[in-house]
């Protein structure tokens, strides 16, 4: 106990998402007393809240799990070769119950304040109900997805059916039989939901702002073969999947040549062998899609052809291809979605064009034409990676609040750390690669890190770690000088909080998972290098 009569932690986790999970682990492992806040009313973060009808990884399942335990591995036994929501969630409640992890997270509890308190050297922690806390690390395991977007859109409180986000989908479902219904958006959320969708609904209005690329998924139940073969080498699998760009994908062959080298035919027979094969090995099939626009554009072309040739509508069709950088968003897959709009009970709205006008009681109006529905859909995305974090009010050191220190845009060293904020931790934060990888495996990087430093700090006998500001200046200017090598910064992407009102416009993740893994290593056998370390009392 504090002497403010507080319980006393030695860190306090904020989120029971697949960071916070392995998060608690760490640090119980390592002889830390850790307690975890988790806002929902059960474990797995993303795919505790994300339910809507389609939900399913990007990434192979076989790759989207945890790598710490080998038993783990070797025991859980995937379906797909893409995992749906219901099964990583079931997943991730088996990883929680196998190493009894739910004694130590507080459910229903939402941390609202996280104040650094100087002299005792400590944060100082309040949750939504009434609970107060210490700790003398908090580690904000709040995840890059996780605060839903709902635009204000005119006359929502008017509208007499139900509304739905994809982000807080409700937990019993939602039975759409008979219903007119319109989704709002044609992200990654709305192009897994909307196939479903629509073979249930007796009318489904898609209201389309930007057109999105999508790669066919190829989903299927999971080959034994492949299951026998990387079960049988895991621990090989993992070391060759932490050298990829992103983290995963070692098994996606590589072509280490420009697009515009490659004969046309040539081109055209890669671009489709991939196409069939489906998932992100598409976007590997030249070495500079993401650098050269005019590569970019053969494979950008290959797959609005694709898109022309599916859907019958000519017209329809012209809506449904990106006029934009292929890759510069996170590409979607996709199972029947462009197929969907053959449909005769989906129409597609452009409200690129014409914006919406207004939500009415009865429906959505565009242009002046109201588009009559009985529920409405918002798959409106996220305040993606920097939201939740400054949704908590969390002061530093002097009181200075990290919604001033980033109104300009997020600014950390490693993604890990901000100045101004000591034993802050971010797993996954803005200045990291996170979002252009497979997440677990980014996850398990930044907590061994953070376990490690608490370490270091508890056996070297130092009360706080803190970046210098000219180490984050530095890394924030590195991020930027990487970024703008690329195309990514070309699109009007939540990577930069462009979907957002509002927020700076800053693109927030590092491109590059095994330089970024150097540089932290680095950091480390420098001494935590841009770090400042001090004593009790100092």
């Amino acid at each position: 106990m504090s002497g403010d009569s507080h319980p006393r932690y030695d860190a306090v986790i904020v989120g029971a998402g697949f960071a916070g999970l392995y998060m608690l682990h760490r640090l119980r492992q390592a002889g830390f007393q850790a307690v975890v806040f988790e806002a929902g009313s059960g474990v797995g973060g993303t795919w505790y809240w994300n339910r809507y009808p389609g939900a399913r990884c990007d990434v192979e399942s076989m790759e989207y799990s945890y790598s710490f335990s080998d038993d783990l591995q070797q025991e859980w036994e995937w379906t797909e070769r893409y995992a749906g929501q219901p099964e990583i969630l079931r997943y991730a409640n088996h990883v929680a119950d196998r190493f009894d992890l739910e004694r130590d997270i507080v459910f229903d509890t939402r941390v609202v304040k996280a104040h650094f308190d100087e002299a005792g050297a400590k944060w100082d922690i309040e949750t939504d109900t009434g609970r107060t806390v210490a700790a003398k690390f908090c580690v904000l395991a709040t995840g890059c997805l996780s605060s839903a977007n709902l635009p204000d859109f005119e006359g929502l409180t008017s509208f007499r059916g139900e509304t739905y986000h994809t982000g807080r989908w409700p937990h019993e479902g939602v039975d759409f039989e008979g219903k007119r219904v319109g989704i709002i958006g044609t992200g990654s959320s709305a192009i897994q939901a909307i196939p479903v969708i629509a073979a249930e609904a007796r009318h489904l209005t898609v209201f389309q702002r930007t057109p999105n690329y999508s790669i066919p998924a190829r989903n299927a139940p999971i080959d034994p073969d492949l299951v026998a073969d990387i079960k049988g080498e895991y621990p090989a699998f993992r070391a060759r999947n932490y050298k990829e760009p992103a983290g995963f994908g070692s098994k996606i062959p590589k072509n280490d040549q420009s697009a515009l080298q490659d004969a046309e035919a040539n081109r055209e027979r890669n671009y489709w062998q991939r196409w069939e094969r489906g998932g992100f090995g598409f976007l590997s099939a030249y070495n500079d899609l993401i650098v050269n626009r005019d590569a970019n554009d053969t494979a950008a072309d290959f797959v609005r052809r694709r898109i022309r040739e599916t859907v019958d509508d000519p017209a329809t069709a012209e809506l449904l291809c990106p006029d934009n950088v292929i890759g510069c968003k996170r590409p979607c897959l996709d199972t029947g979605y462009f197929e969907t709009y053959n449909r005769p009970n989906v129409d597609l709205v452009d409200v690129r064009t014409n914006p919406i006008d207004r939500i009415t009681p009865a429906g959505i109006v565009v242009a002046g034409q109201e588009y009559a529905v009985d529920c409405i859909v918002f798959a409106t995305g996220f305040d993606a990676m920097t939201g939740t974090m400054l949704r908590i009010d969390i002061r530093g050191r002097g009181g200075l609040s990290l919604t001033d220190k980033w109104s300009a845009g997020p600014v950390t060293y490693l993604g890990l750390t901000t100045s101004g904020f000591p034993n802050l931790f971010m797993i996954s934060g803005p200045g990291s690669p996170s979002v252009l990888t497979n997440m677990i495996t980014s996850i398990e990087q930044h907590v061994a890190w953070i376990a490690d430093c608490m370490g270091h700090l508890r056996s070297h006998g130092f009360a706080a770690i803190e970046a210098t500001p000219g180490a984050e200046d530095d890394w924030v200017a590195h991020v930027n000088a990487v970024a703008d090598q690329t195309l990514y910064p070309t699109c009007n992407s939540w990577y930069l909080g462009k979907n957002i009102p509002g927020k700076p416009q800053v693109f927030m993740p590092l491109i590059g998972f095994p330089p970024y893994v150097e540089k932290c290593d680095a950091v480390v056998a420098n001494g935590y290098e841009g770090f400042e370390l001090r004593s009790a009392g100092a």
